[in-house]
């Protein structure tokens, strides 16, 4: 117990949360956790059983749509035993046992996973890994859910047990009860002597087949609320005396507020407040529509140096391609291999690519003697609570986050601004404040994904042997800047951020590594400065890295004239399950070989654990790519909830049909020329293809899949069209106009 206090067993959490104690340090240093309600009895860090049989799972992740609060609930409830009709969850409170390195690594990129979390006595830096993102939930935390729900199961058949004078292997648990040949006792009548016992050392894992629910399409938490509009998002809540908030910001570059009418603002019916920074201005009001003229009449005036154009975005790229680069991963002898004939060359380019979620940026602030809550949708609520006691100059102590489903997010969740924002606004009007972004703030202020340029070089012998590979990629370091901002004050020293040398940043270039069987390769970063902040979007760097390799590997397939797949498939001796997909997605969408005139492409990709192929069937018609028919083949290892792991990878495709054909905006004098959805070109109903997706049986451990089949859909287009057209399309959004 030495040097454990209460503040730094139990980290930060909002209201109604009750006690959680820690997983990692309970129960060798602790004694069992008190119950967290007068009905409730609390196991280990995510599981409370109230005496009327509820089982609650306080989920260490966000919900932002892709059916996390279902998924880990369930892996929760199959091995306890659980009835699922007695399930609900909520969002854990921020602490280091619900920390999540996994997401660090693949967010941030160069983050050694298996690094251990931080120990308490370190729990207010450690809570700022508490992340979603990466695909990383499932991953992260199955075997610590899995272990904890055991130990609970295990006290409760104990007890059972004791009651009926036998021993406890004579006893198992099926639907919410503890059974003994025809005899049973419901978890709620056990949840009190239970919760007193000492859990077992080492969790003895349920090994059983009957009445499991893993591996079945249970019945979805988050829907119910979400179809009858009780679910609230961080726009929902409201406070006694509370204020809205409409904010502007300064174009993309060095800017700073000069100039702002206040007294036409206050002339507006209902605006109450004009508050300005260096970097924004915004108006509270009585109603949201208030604060918007008020806004408006303000005519807010900004001074930019160096602002960002597609111009500067594009000299910024170039210059950094053409200076040197760091090498991030390598194998063989590069060097050697290029230095013979038949080298094969090419360029891509991607744009910014902005998040488009439905739910705007939106947080809800009050602050009353010198305490702050703060109503958010968050993926990192570690990093919203530090953020925002900086920004106030409290203690993070001082700062409880209550967190809110996401409607969206693909990323942008990670970032802290509007919770800062938010925070200051409330400390300022001494009253509750919500800050709500609108559309065109939102586009124009969107920590983007970066953008990037890559040359990519190949030696290939005659036979299509492909001997070297060299992948040149520009672009941000957007893994270190994104770091710096989500773990500020942590000591991300120690999380290998940046790569010895000369400064690559492997997030920058995830997934550009090639699957294939190439003896030589290389990749190159080449860190480009665009003047303004990049953040993490749905697949990461795979977006744009995967768009770069699988459509050059198509190029040089058409060179050697090998059928595309084929080609692919002769250099995956070592990967025979991404083989598989490829072979399986064939067979399935009818592949013709991607012959001239087809109107078929192909591409694969291999993503956190899990692999998939993709094949699309696209043309240009009236001057735009449309894709009519895209087929996935995935393996990702075995499947807790079927119907959510279609639904991410149907999701994933169709979030990757709009960043192939739009999802972008062209930059002026620092301003964003999108203003509205519409603007960004996303896909609508009729723009949909006809969507398959076949699971290919697995039991290797669970891969990630949320962003799993976003990857590949651009090359595959782009290989799609070069078939149909004869055109190879090299820049992201794909544009006949502007290959």
């Amino acid at each position: 117990m030495s040097g454990v206090t209460r503040r730094r067993l139990l980290a930060g959490g909002g209201v109604g949360l009750g006690l959680i104690v820690a997983w990692g340090l309970w129960p060798r240093q602790f004694p069992t956790p008190a119950p967290v309600r007068d009905d409730e009895h609390g196991f280990g860090a995510w599981i409370r059983i109230s005496e009327d049989g509820r089982l609650i799972v306080a989920v260490p992740v966000a919900e932002h749509g892709q059916g996390v609060f279902t998924v880990l609930a369930q892996v929760v409830a199959d091995e306890l035993g659980a009835d699922w009709r007695t399930v609900g969850v909520e969002p854990a409170g921020i602490g280091v046992a619900n920390a999540n390195p996994l997401a660090a690594a693949e967010v941030f990129g160069g983050v050694d996973a298996r690094l251990p979390v931080v120990p308490a006595s370190q729990a207010a830096h450690g809570a700022r890994q508490m992340l979603t993102g990466g695909a990383s939930s499932l991953r992260q935390f199955e075997v610590p859910l899995r272990e904890a729900a055991a130990a609970a199961r295990t006290m409760l058949v104990e007890v059972a047990a004791s009651r009926w004078g036998i021993d406890a292997t004579q006893c198992a648990t099926r639907e919410g009860f503890v059974v003994s040949g025809d005899r049973k006792l419901r978890f709620g009548e056990l949840a009190a002597d239970a919760a007193g016992r000492t859990p077992p050392k080492r969790p003895v894992l349920r090994s059983d087949e009957d009445n499991r629910l893993s591996g079945t399409s249970v019945t979805r938490l988050d829907t119910p609320a979400k179809l009858d509009g009780s679910a609230n998002f961080a726009g929902d809540v409201r406070l006694p005396g509370m204020l809205y908030a409409a904010i502007r910001q300064g174009p993309l570059g060095d800017t700073r507020l000069i100039a702002a009418d206040r007294a036409a603002a206050d002339a507006v019916p209902g605006a109450v407040k004009i508050v300005t920074t260096d970097r924004w201005i915004a108006a509270l009001a009585t109603d949201s529509f208030a604060a918007r003229r008020a806004l408006d009449a303000a005519r807010p005036r900004f001074e930019t140096r160096d602002p960002v154009s597609d111009d500067s975005i594009a000299a910024a790229l170039d210059s950094a391609l053409a200076g040197e680069g760091a090498r991030v991963a390598a194998a063989g002898d590069l060097d050697a291999a290029l230095s013979g004939r038949r080298l094969f060359r090419s360029h891509y380019a991607v744009a910014p690519s902005i998040h488009a979620s439905l739910e705007l940026p939106a947080a809800t602030a009050q602050f009353e003697d010198g305490r702050l809550r703060l109503w958010i949708g968050t993926l990192a609520p570690g990093a919203v609570r530090a953020a925002a006691a900086r920004t106030l100059g409290i203690g993070e102590d001082a700062v409880s986050v209550i967190p809110m489903q996401l409607g969206g997010s693909f990323g942008a969740g990670l970032d802290t601004l509007v919770a800062e924002q938010a925070a200051w606004l409330a400390a300022q009007a001494g009253r509750p404040v919500q800050l709500s972004y609108s559309r065109a703030e939102d586009i124009a202020r969107d920590r983007f994904r970066a953008p990037a340029k890559a040359a990519m070089t190949a030696r290939m012998e005659r036979d299509g042997r492909v001997m070297a590979w060299h992948a040149r990629i520009a672009a941000p370091a957007t893994g270190r800047e994104l770091a710096s901002r989500v773990m500020a004050g942590e000591r991300i020293a120690n999380l290998s951020l940046a790569l010895p040398g000369r400064g690559g940043d492997a997030a920058a270039v995830a997934g550009a590594e090639p699957p294939y069987a190439i003896p030589n390769w290389a990749v190159d970063h080449h860190v480009a400065e665009v003047g303004t902040a990049s953040g993490y979007l749905h697949g990461g760097a795979h977006g744009y890295t995967a768009f770069f390799a699988e459509s050059f590997i198509d190029e040089l397939a058409r060179r050697a004239e090998f059928d595309a797949s084929y080609f692919r498939i002769r250099m995956l001796g070592q990967q025979p399950r991404l083989a598989n997909c490829l072979n399986t997605v064939a067979s399935i969408g009818g592949w013709q070989g991607g012959i001239a005139g087809s109107g078929q492409g192909i591409a694969a990709h291999a993503f956190r654990g899990s692999f998939i192929a993709v094949l699309a069937e696209a043309s240009v018609e009236g001057g735009r790519v449309r894709c009519a028919r895209l087929v996935a083949a995935v393996d990702c290892g075995r499947v807790v909830h079927p119907d959510i792991v279609l639904q991410r990878l149907e999701g994933g495709l169709v979030f990757g049909l709009a960043q192939a054909l739009g999802c972008a905006t062209r930059y002026k004098a620092g301003v964003a020329a999108a203003r509205t959805l519409t603007d960004l070109r996303l896909p609508m109903i009729d723009d949909l293809p006809d969507i398959t997706v076949e699971l290919i049986r697995s039991e290797a451990e669970p891969g990630g899949v949320s962003d799993l089949s976003v990857p590949p859909v651009a090359p595959a287009i782009a290989n799609a069209v070069a078939a149909a057209t004869g055109q190879r399309l090299r820049r992201l959004p794909l544009d006949p106009a502007n290959p």
